[in-house]
């Protein structure tokens, strides 16, 4: 089972300045704009802009992986060594966990099933 690299999540502590900067200055193709999440088309993996917090904060990436059989995944999860924070839960027509990678970084992952 192949995990890919669906988006990269950049907590930012002015939307507008800096969908203003990844547009203007970098060119990116923006999708869609809100106050709390923007999005950047960049081919096979989504630049998303989210509103930093204290969990978050501003300057610090979250990356986003996506496979085909999620619920397959999280069932060998001890045999693939992950340590998921959160199980599987639909979200937007599709099923997201958390985990913590090798350096303890918190990740989300997502598929159909």
């Amino acid at each position: 089972m192949q995990a890919r690299l669906s988006y990269v999540i950049k907590f930012v502590g002015d939307m507008s300045e800096a969908v203003r900067f990844h547009r203007d200055r970098l060119g990116l193709p923006l999708k869609f704009q809100s106050p709390e999440w923007s999005e950047f088309a960049t081919g096979e993996t989504t630049l998303a802009l989210h509103a930093a917090s204290v969990q978050n904060p501003a300057g610090t990436v979250q990356l986003g992986y996506a496979v085909d059989e999620l619920s397959r995944l999280y069932a060998d999860r001890a045999a693939a060594g992950i340590e998921f924070t959160s199980a599987p839960q639909p979200l937007h027509g599709a099923l997201l966990a958390r985990f913590r990678d090798s350096e303890g970084a918190d990740c989300s992952i997502s598929g159909k099933s």
